[in-house]
């Protein structure tokens, strides 16, 4: 399961990522956390998907859960 959230203050502005990764069997998490001085909400929303999908170690079929209507 993947658990992603994107945001910024100002359109644009200093926005950040995080994501959470966890396995869905033994419950181990993976958390990780960005960001950038210029950038969009919808930029921020759409970086914390892809970052959670290139921690993944392999190919994997994975749920996402996130706020964003854009990423939905």
């Amino acid at each position: 399961m993947l658990f992603t959230d994107g945001a910024c203050s100002g359109n644009p502005g200093p926005g950040g990522w995080a994501f959470i990764l966890r396995h869905p069997t033994s419950g181990k998490e993976l958390v990780a956390s960005g960001g950038e001085p210029e950038t969009t909400n919808n930029r921020m929303e759409l970086t914390a998907v892809v970052r959670g999908l290139e921690a993944l170690k392999k190919k994997s079929a994975v749920e996402i859960l996130t706020d964003s209507v854009y990423v939905g």
